[in-house]
């Protein structure tokens, strides 16, 4: 009686474990999903919010987030100050067109 129920207890182990190792039986219920797709949501041109927003896969041999995450935080002020002053550009731009010229010439 006793090793059929080790057999049954090893058996329901193994299988937890291996429910757990293909990700099919979730350990932290408050973890977020992980995937493994290479497209982590960024646009072809990435405004400041769309690297603000962008989160990577995680692996036991990965990379370093905190070191990721202060680059990519650098790229997003980069990225939020160059729409800032594209913004102002294509105000002064619109502004310069939109003020009247001056074209009658001047009898001397």
């Amino acid at each position: 009686m006793v090793p059929v129920l080790l057999v049954l207890v090893a058996l329901a182990l193994v299988a937890v474990v291996a429910l757990v190792a293909t990700g099919r039986l979730r350990v932290d219920p408050l973890a977020d999903a992980v995937t493994s797709t290479p497209d982590h949501g960024l646009p072809e041109e990435p405004a400041a919010a769309d690297v603000r927003s962008v989160r990577f896969d995680t692996a036991a041999r990965g990379y370093r987030m905190d070191e990721v995450d202060a680059h990519l935080l650098d790229l997003a002020d980069t990225l939020a100050a160059r729409e800032r002053e594209v913004a102002e550009l294509r105000a002064d731009a619109a502004a310069t067109a939109a003020a009247p010229t001056d074209a009658t010439p001047r009898e001397s």
